[in-house]
């Protein structure tokens, strides 16, 4: 067996149904591979992350993950007009995104942060709020 080494800034890991782990390249746009990713970033502007859209993934839970920094973690509210749900994680701290929660970040400051699910049927959407 060849042990290799991966750079998780640069690829993702894919873990497949049948056990395979394999280094692929980053896609943070819906995938049909039927393997969860588990990715890793270094942000430094809340451009970085896509602030200004929602994210949602319908067939798994989300696990967004900081590693360094701090980030804030806002939920899309269920009725229209309603305040958003935030969450505030620092260095060491994660949080479960719920299946088909509507979600996006902002940064308080450069961060590393690692993303754990399933993007099949991923989708992104432009907030009504920005320009």
């Amino acid at each position: 067996m060849t042990t290799t080494t991966v750079d998780l800034f640069a690829s993702a890991l894919h873990f497949h149904p049948d056990g395979d782990v394999r280094a692929v390249e980053r896609q943070m746009t819906s995938s049909s591979s039927g393997a969860w990713q588990i990715a890793t970033f270094h942000v430094e502007t809340d451009a970085d992350v896509h602030a200004d859209h929602w994210e949602m993934h319908p067939e798994a839970e989300e696990a967004v993950c900081c590693l360094t920094g701090g980030i804030r973690l806002y939920f899309r509210p269920d009725a229209s007009g309603g305040a958003e749900d935030m969450v505030q994680l620092q260095a060491g701290a994660a949080v479960i995104v719920p299946r088909s929660r509507w979600h996006r970040l902002e940064l308080d400051a450069p961060s590393d942060l690692m993303s754990i699910t399933l993007r099949n049927g991923t989708r992104l959407e432009k907030r009504a709020d920005t320009h």
